[in-house]
């Protein structure tokens, strides 16, 4: 594929569905409405445009990582490096972490390594109910996320245990009893005025887990 000629392409693509949208039968005045559209200073098409960007960093080899549970083989870039250091619950209390970086980067992994870190943790000293509430703007994203989380959890023995619920407004349905992981949107702030029995001492000694870090 050959970015300039489909970028031509699409142009002339675009600009031939006008001219049939407005279903001008006079030649010169089509014609008009074709310059008009392609014209380089005001016409509706800028670019194309060439994007140069370097790949993300990787962390050094001297990096100890802060985890005790990491998918094999996995090689952290290093703003997600600094964002499970940062994150982490072994040893101390996790810090408040905001990741703002480009699309493809990890940011997603940037907060659930973490979140699954610590659920491994909670779960075998006995420690049930919610640890992990991961809110997303749309359903859409919560589901997709949702997905993601699942095919984690059953592709990894050593997350054997480990749950994950959803939960949706428009769904009105309910997450199963007592997940690790509640994702959702904000309709899931609602739930603890309602389900009270998920609230187990396992939530609140995982509060600390609950560090804000975007996911989109």
């Amino acid at each position: 594929m050959i970015p300039s000629l489909v970028a031509r392409e699409l142009r002339e693509a675009l600009v031939e569905y006008l001219a049939t949208t407005f279903a001008l039968s006079d030649d010169e005045t089509r014609a008009a409405l074709a310059a008009f559209l392609t014209d380089p200073d005001d016409g509706i098409f800028r670019g194309p445009y060439l994007r140069i960007r370097t790949p993300f960093r990787e962390a050094g080899d001297g990096w100890k990582c802060p985890l005790d549970w990491l998918p094999d083989g996995f090689r952290p870039y290093l703003h997600q490096a600094r964002a499970f250091e940062r994150l982490s619950s072994r040893g101390g209390e996790p810090l408040p972490t905001l990741v703002t970086t480009g699309t493809g980067s990890g940011k997603t992994e940037a907060f659930l390594y973490p979140i699954l870190d610590h659920c491994i943790r909670e779960h075998e000293r006995g420690q049930h109910g919610i640890k992990a509430l991961l809110l997303y703007p749309m359903n859409a994203l919560a589901s997709d996320q949702a997905r993601r989380l699942a095919g984690l959890l059953d592709n990894d023995s050593r997350l054997a245990g480990i749950t994950a619920g959803i939960y949706i407004g428009e769904q009105g349905g309910h997450a199963m009893p007592g997940p690790d992981h509640l994702v959702g949107d904000r309709e899931v702030l609602r739930l603890f005025s309602r389900f009270r029995g998920w609230l187990s001492r396992g939530y609140v000694t995982a509060r600390r887990s609950l560090s804000t870090v975007p996911a989109v």
